[in-house]
């Protein structure tokens, strides 16, 4: 399937768009208008995010933290658990008392949740104050959405079903002036029978090489010291180009980019990892030696079940191989618990996975039914409190693994980009295997790299000294 790129001439019209609004709020507000906004889920989420924050500012907004002061009100949403989903629900019903002290307050909802068709229709049924519900599949035309309603008072619901688009061109707002997500492609082609990713995000679709290569060089002279590139499965990038491993060749060339910076990227798919794409971070001098690689089960059965596309040889050997090329390297992990028909044996298969692989961390999950999926017409006997025990073993399991691992890391010197103060007020960075390590130190260290030995190595942190 050929990646459908949205064409300039639509886009000048979008941005022509933005300068309509704000020349109206301009005429009839009489001051700087306000917007909040707030995203929920995933990488690709936020970076979507700053794409919607970058074309309010076009349109004239300034950003604030206290959404009963804003003009504009948008959450940008996560379909992955029901549990987010519900906390959405919430807040958005929190704004109601907003709307009736401000009638000219706009709300806006979008992202992965109103690309469902019920979340939609519950939207539009129950939550009459919302003004504006557009899909992933229609971020590029926001500016159209917002005139219209200044100018036709018009509710707008823009859920187009689609395979999905690349938009170019549309300035991002950074939310973090040390670190900057870099899209690489969009979607998903794997359809894992518990995910509804590839059902709200569309088919997986790359960015040009060419544009990729710019935005990094562009990020790295606008001072960011660490570029993630992102990506649902960032291994198959190019693969709807015709294209295979030209990942590994992305991570060379940005790699050659002059420049003090680190580079990190996730997710990657066990079914696509490579050894050419381990060959290419031992090679690498700026790509960091961390591989978050999720596996989701250590059984057979149930990978098969989750459409997983490999089996635990093939995860082991991947990893075995990562760990013989790049010794140090932090392997990182997801994990579903409690996956419709697991046994408790197929769970203990899990168990000694994470023992055998030693995951610097996971992140762990208890199985989430979504609308569509097919895991979801599976049937699940096992009870909410078993998932629950199942939970609790696995994640003594890794913090057991997750603290032998980093007691190995004592008296060594690690390079960090620090990032700020922590709640106790020690600065803080992340190795290069994503592991955080604080220390004492002055602010003037904030946004720059330095060597830290590891003092006292902790289950999920490492304290230590300025070297």
């Amino acid at each position: 399937m050929a990646t459908s790129f949205v064409e300039q001439g639509e886009l000048n019209l979008q941005f022509e768009n933005c300068l309509k609004v704000k020349e109206f709020l301009k005429n009839h507000l009489g001051r700087t208008p306000l917007a909040f906004t707030h995203t929920y889920g995933c990488q690709g989420n936020v970076a979507e995010g700053e794409r919607i924050d970058g074309m309010l500012k076009m349109m004239g907004y300034e950003f604030c933290d206290d959404a009963s002061k804003a003009d504009f009100v948008l959450f940008n949403t996560c379909a992955v658990r029901e549990h987010a989903e519900e906390r959405v629900f919430g807040n958005i019903g929190m704004l109601k008392k907003f709307k009736e002290t401000n009638p000219n307050l706009i709300i806006a909802v979008c992202g992965c949740m109103v690309q469902q068709e019920h979340i939609k229709e519950r939207l539009r049924k129950s939550f009459p104050y919302v003004d504006i519900v557009f899909g992933t599949h229609a971020i590029h035309t926001l500016p159209e959405h917002v005139l219209n309603c200044l100018t036709k008072e018009e509710r707008v619901f823009a859920v187009p079903e689609s395979d999905g688009v690349v938009f170019e061109g549309v300035p991002s707002e950074h939310t973090n002036t040390l670190k900057a997500f870099l899209p690489i492609s969009y979607g998903c082609n794997n359809f894992c029978t518990y995910c509804v990713v590839p059902l709200v995000k569309g088919r997986e679709r790359s960015r040009r090489y060419e544009d990729i290569i710019n935005d990094a060089k562009r990020l790295v002279a606008e001072g960011f010291k660490e570029i993630m590139l992102i990506g649902q499965n960032v291994n198959s990038y190019g693969n709807d180009f015709g294209e295979t491993n030209l990942f590994s060749k992305l991570l060379k060339e940005i790699d050659e980019i002059p420049g003090d910076f680190i580079i990190r990227f996730m997710t990657s798919h066990p079914k696509d990892c490579s050894f050419e794409l381990i060959d290419t971070i031992a090679q690498c001098k700026k790509v960091e030696h961390h591989l978050h690689l999720p596996f989701q089960s250590g059984n057979d059965r149930v990978l098969k079940e989750m459409n997983r596309h490999y089996d635990r040889e093939r995860y082991v050997t991947v990893a075995k191989y990562a760990k013989e090329k790049i010794p140090d390297i932090a392997i990182t992990s997801d994990v579903i618990v409690g996956f419709p028909g697991e046994t408790r044996e197929e769970f203990l298969d899990t168990v000694s996975l994470i023992r055998e692989v030693e995951f610097s961390s996971l992140y762990i999950f208890i199985y989430s039914p979504r609308v569509g999926t097919k895991a979801a017409t599976m049937p699940d006997p096992i009870t909410a409190e078993e998932k629950s025990a199942r939970f609790k073993e696995l994640s003594d399991a890794q913090a057991a693994v997750a603290e032998g691992r980093n007691l190995s890391m004592k008296g060594k010197t690690y390079r960090a980009l620090i990032e700020g103060r922590n709640k106790a007020g020690r600065l803080g960075g992340r190795t290069s295997q994503n592991i955080m390590i604080e220390f004492d130190g002055p602010d003037e260290l904030i946004g720059t790299f330095q060597n830290i030995k590891v003092t006292e190595p902790l289950t999920w942190i490492l304290k230590g000294e300025l070297q």
